[in-house]
């Protein structure tokens, strides 16, 4: 239901009408985010990581307590891309929780590989809750050696 048909096109109806979270198809029309896109921004903001340089290689850090270690997918996208994903459910036999803080749900985390980065030789490890992924450098490009052009007499 678009307000701005009934002659309301103000910012405060506009407002309103997002807090009452109409259907997706709606939404499409406003030009604002799909809910699968904020899903997955919230899953990525929620998921913190370190970024390590060494002289040969990087190694990326991404806590995953309570997270059993087969459910977590670590892939690479369009050859430059590092994709760490995957899912922690909520536990069945509870019957009610009295506190529930640990986030539950998909999560997701991609980053940007440098032009270095060896993709044939990625390795990820996870133990005791985290998981390391080592992405090693290629070796720096040989220096190009300048072309002696001979000279000849005419």
């Amino acid at each position: 239901m678009d307000l701005r048909n009934f002659g309301f096109d103000s910012p405060l109806f506009t407002t309103l009408e997002d807090m009452l979270d109409f259907p997706e198809e709606h939404e499409k029309t406003r030009n604002n985010p799909s809910r699968a896109y904020v899903r997955d921004a919230k899953a990525m903001a929620a998921t913190p990581a370190d970024v390590i340089e060494y002289p040969t290689g990087y190694t990326f850090i991404v806590d995953m307590p309570g997270i059993n270690p087969n459910e977590i997918k670590v892939q690479v996208e369009n050859d430059n891309v590092l994709v760490v994903s995957g899912e922690r459910k909520r536990e069945k036999e509870v019957i009610k929780y009295v506190r529930m803080e640990r986030r539950v749900g998909k999560f997701m985390r991609k980053f940007l590989l440098p032009d270095n980065a060896n993709m044939e030789k990625i390795s990820a490890v996870c133990q005791d809750g985290v998981l390391k992924v080592t992405v090693e450098k290629l070796p720096p490009p040989e220096p190009k050696r300048p072309k002696t052009i001979e000279v000849k007499v005419a």
